[in-house]
């Protein structure tokens, strides 16, 4: 089962996603910190796809950038900002709905098992 951590501190969007994307058969992780993501791939999680949102301050911690440079990454930011996140796979500019995020992850989700 592919697995997809969304890093979020608004805790309505990562519960949003995660509720979605599990009803389509992935696992979805919810995180609000750096930390959390630290720990959990510290456990042996592996994503195969990383939800961002950009306006959380994790987005510009130095090991999400580097993790966000390893696999498939969507940023969800604001009209008004700059992305500098490693390769970044799609961004979703706000306002956005959960349907076009979850939408976006199983697209990547598809590309990488194809």
């Amino acid at each position: 089962m592919p697995v997809a951590f969304v890093i979020s501190e608004e805790w309505m969007l990562r519960a949003g996603v995660r509720a979605e994307l599990r009803e389509r058969g992935i696992k979805a992780l919810g995180m609000e910190s750096a930390e959390d993501v630290g720990r959990t791939v510290a456990a042996g999680e592996t994503p195969a796809v990383v939800v961002i949102d950009g306006n959380a301050k994790a987005a510009s911690d130095p090991a999400v950038q580097q993790l966000a440079g390893r696999v498939p990454a969507i940023v969800i930011a604001p009209r008004t900002t700059t992305i500098a996140l490693g390769s970044v796979a799609k961004v979703l500019f706000r306002p956005v709905q959960i349907n076009e995020i979850v939408a976006a992850v199983v697209e990547l989700v598809k590309g990488r098992s194809a």
